[in-house]
């Protein structure tokens, strides 16, 4: 939520838009991390990532949209994670190149602790007895998470309409702020 902030403060449409989709988009992947969270929780009942280990040999389903939505997390081009960073870190450009630098390496760190932790849970053999008698998800789960995935992949592949509807509104907001109320 960062570039939300980054791109809200320096003013220009570029940054704002990608702020506002950063919102949306980050609604949408948080809930199905939590949703992905609260299967495997319901499951095993832990939260520890030590507890896990070696899932997608058990739940190749649940895996696969498991590291969809984290690499959208993390910004994977393609995704709505992508757009509205990639909006932030452009229009930040606009304003100070070295703003831009240091907003760029923080998805560094953000990758690498999630992709460190998919590693953990996902992959890798099947840790202890639990994660071996676990079963992939149900078709209530699965319709929740085709949901997820198509707006996930639907908002990265094509942002047009969302920006389109926000354009006027960041338009007439920075005209306002640029006015002098005195």
């Amino acid at each position: 939520m960062g570039f939300v902030t980054l791109g809200f403060f320096i003013f220009n449409a570029y940054g704002m838009e990608g702020a506002l989709l950063q919102m949306i988009s980050h609604g949408f992947i948080s809930g199905a991390l939590f949703l992905c969270i609260g299967v495997l929780y319901d499951r095993m009942h832990t939260r520890n990532i030590a507890d896990y280990g070696g899932v997608a040999n058990k739940m190749p389903i649940f895996a696969a949209f498991f590291v969809l939505f984290a690499m959208a997390n993390v910004g994977l081009p393609g995704t709505s994670g992508f757009v509205g960073e990639f909006m932030v870190i452009m229009g930040t450009v606009k304003v100070n190149f070295w703003y831009a630098f240091t907003a760029a390496t923080t998805l560094i760190f953000g990758a690498a602790y999630t992709l460190w932790m998919v590693k953990r849970v996902i992959f890798g053999a099947v840790a202890n007895q639990h994660v071996a008698q676990l079963t992939d998800i149900t078709l209530r789960e699965k319709l929740m998470f085709i949901m997820l995935a198509l707006t996930v992949l639907g908002m990265g592949l094509y942002p047009l309409p969302f920006t389109e509807i926000m354009h006027a509104s960041v338009s007439d907001l920075l005209v306002h702020i640029a006015r002098s109320k005195l």
